[in-house]
């Protein structure tokens, strides 16, 4: 009776999602028809269409691809790089005190500008734009992981201690788990962070990728193809979400759980 009482809300929620993304094509059908101006404001079914004809005979498929590719480089390398960094700094006071002010030009230094600097530092290559998403992405991580890090229960570090518990099994039995929660917030907050960030650095400096098939869109004012490849690159990043991070989600915090 009890288990009956936890999941059928859970389904109900997840069902319930349906009739608001249902409402919200009503509302962008009603958009287009009121504005009657399918240049401008293309129907859902222009949309569709133009979905449809990218996907059998445009580059759909490879610009997505080398999108998601620099996406999962991007994230690999700064989600590496802000979680030591965040560990660092909330575990030690004085590297805290050090590059806590770092920390902070990092986190508002625009987007832009660090793109703008790598393509000129070190060309229009595949390389700047990596470094260029990692350097926007890394420092939230390390934010988030930061706070998780200080909240780290002190008398459960304590009790290791007394009884010699391996650095190693502390790492993996007691910190890691309580930093579990943040690194998820981190991970997913970089992960709509990063591939934003990717499109940018592909409309300002690549020769594919779906940043600059929209760059190619706009100056064609094509709509309907913008928002085709829009639908589709959200649909893949909302899967990767409902696929792998909410269940990595549920896994890594199953012990919080009585």
């Amino acid at each position: 009776m009890t288990r009956a009482t936890v999941t059928l809300p859970a389904a109900g929620l997840r069902w319930s999602r349906w009739p608001s993304l249902l409402a919200l094509v009503a509302l962008w059908y009603l958009i287009a028809l009121l504005m009657d101006d399918p240049v401008l404001v293309p129907s859902p079914a222009a949309t569709l269409a133009a979905f449809y004809h990218h996907l059998v005979e445009g580059d759909l498929i490879t610009s997505l691809a080398a999108t998601l590719a620099r996406v999962a480089i991007a994230f690999t390398l700064a989600m590496a790089l802000g979680s030591i960094l965040g560990i660092l700094l909330g575990r030690s006071q004085m590297m805290d005190d050090m590059f806590g002010g770092w920390l902070v030009i990092a986190l508002n230094m625009p987007a832009l500008v660090t793109i703008v600097l790598c393509y000129v530092w070190f060309g229009l290559n595949e390389s700047a734009a990596i470094l260029a998403v990692t350097i926007n992405k890394a420092p939230l991580v390390a934010a988030i992981t930061r706070e998780g890090a200080r909240a780290i229960d002190r008398s459960l570090l304590e009790m290791t201690r007394v009884f010699a518990v391996p650095r190693l099994r502390v790492l993996r039995r007691v910190i890691l788990p309580q930093i579990a929660p943040s690194f998820m917030a981190s991970a997913r907050a970089g992960l709509s962070l990063t591939w934003k960030i990717v499109l940018v650095v592909e409309l300002l400096g690549r020769p594919n990728g779906v940043g600059f098939e929209i760059r190619t869109f706009f100056n064609y004012f094509d709509i309907a193809s913008i928002l085709a490849y829009s639908l589709a690159f959200i649909a893949i990043v909302m899967a990767i979400e409902g696929c792998i991070l909410q269940p990595l989600e549920r896994r890594v915090e199953r012990w919080r759980q009585p």
